[in-house]
Parts: structure tokens; C-alpha cells; sequence
């Protein structure tokens, strides 16, 4: 049987085992992140959104990468201390994984399995993500995998994954969908 969202186990930034399991009944928004990338403002929305949203029933889930010119370089202390000081972010963070690939974590190839990558957006921000990535790092733009940090995921309170966002769609562009969804 395959994996669902709530049988996986992960390592939070303090090293504790966290399942899963303990998100059913929530709206829960997954994102790979990065302390050194252009788009680590998005930090700023996803904790307004958090802190908006969370007696509603939404969690987001963060869960550092440095897969992507190596932006995430930090300690597990390191990052947290950088979200917080400069993002103030209360929502959950996890230890540094990789999210694509063969050595992905395999919450991760469940996530991009169940919604693989269909293209940028028509918008602008997508435009140049589709011409940066495609050309300089054709072997990222390839396939199902995550194309950069801050991808996101939506699972609704039933654990299924309903929506993946890419990069460029900031916090603030998808807030109606989940408000929708709690």
C-alpha cells in the first residue's frame, strides 16, 4: 500500500521525532525552504498566513533544503535561529532533507508523485523561473521533481494532497485557496 501524508515520521529542527500523523484534521501547507535564496521573503507571508489561519485548522510545515546552489548552508540551530530573528517564524520547522533525487526524502517523492510538476505559470515571475531554471539547470527542469525552493504542497484534512505551488507564487496569491479549504 502506498505511503499517505500521516505515516511519515520526520526530525524536527531539534532532532525530535515528529509523526505525521498528529497534522489529520488540518489543512496543511508543505514548503522546502532556504535562508540565502531571493525568494526567503516568502517567509514573511507563509507566517502571516500561519499566524491568520492556525485556530482555523491550517499548519505549515518547513522544511529546509540545500539542494539549490547550496542556499540552505546552515545547522539545524543556524536555521532556526535565522527564521525567527529574522522572520519571527512560529510555524514548524524540520531538519535540512533533500527533496529531490534518488536520496530525497521519501516524504518528498510521495509529494511530487501525487502532484508532479506541470509547468510555470503564464505571469511573469513564472516566465523567468521556466528561463532560468530550463536553461541553467536543465537537469532540475526535467521531471516531476521540485524545481527550487519554496515549492508547496496543500494537503486538505484528509491527508490528501490537493495542489502543488510553485516557487514563484508568493503566500499572499494562494491565501483565498486555503481559507477555502478550512
Amino acid at each position: 500500500m502506498k505511503e499517505n501524508f500521516y505515516g511519515f515520521k520526520v526530525a524536527s529542527l531539534t532532532g525530535d521525532e515528529v509523526d505525521l500523523s498528529q497534522y489529520q484534521g488540518k489543512v496543511v501547507l508543505v514548503v522546502n525552504t532556504a535562508s540565502k535564496c531571493g525568494l526567503t521573503p516568502q517567509y514573511k507571508g507563509l507566517e502571516a498566513m500561519y499566524q491568520k489561519y492556525k485556530d482555523q485548522g491550517l499548519v505549515i510545515l518547513g522544511f529546509p533544503s540545500n539542494q539549490f546552489l547550496e542556499q540552505e548552508p546552515g545547522t539545524s540551530e543556524e536555521i532556526a535561529t535565522f527564521c525567527e530573528k529574522n522572520y519571527g517564524v512560529s510555524f514548524p520547522m524540520f531538519e535540512k532533507i533533500e527533496v529531490r533525487g534518488t536520496n530525497a526524502h521519501p516524504l518528498y517523492k510521495m509529494l511530487s508523485e501525487e502532484k508532479p510538476f506541470l509547468g510555470f505559470d503564464d505571469s511573469e515571475s513564472g516566465q523567468k523561473f521556466k528561463g532560468f531554471i530550463s536553461e541553467k539547470f536543465p537537469e532540475i527542469y526535467a521531471g516531476n521533481g521540485i524545481k527550487w525552493n519554496f515549492t508547496k504542497f496543500i494537503i486538505d484534512r484528509n491527508g490528501k494532497v490537493v495542489k502543488r505551488i510553485e516557487p514563484n507564487i508568493a503566500p499572499e496569491d494562494f491565501d483565498a485557496e486555503i481559507k477555502e479549504m478550512l
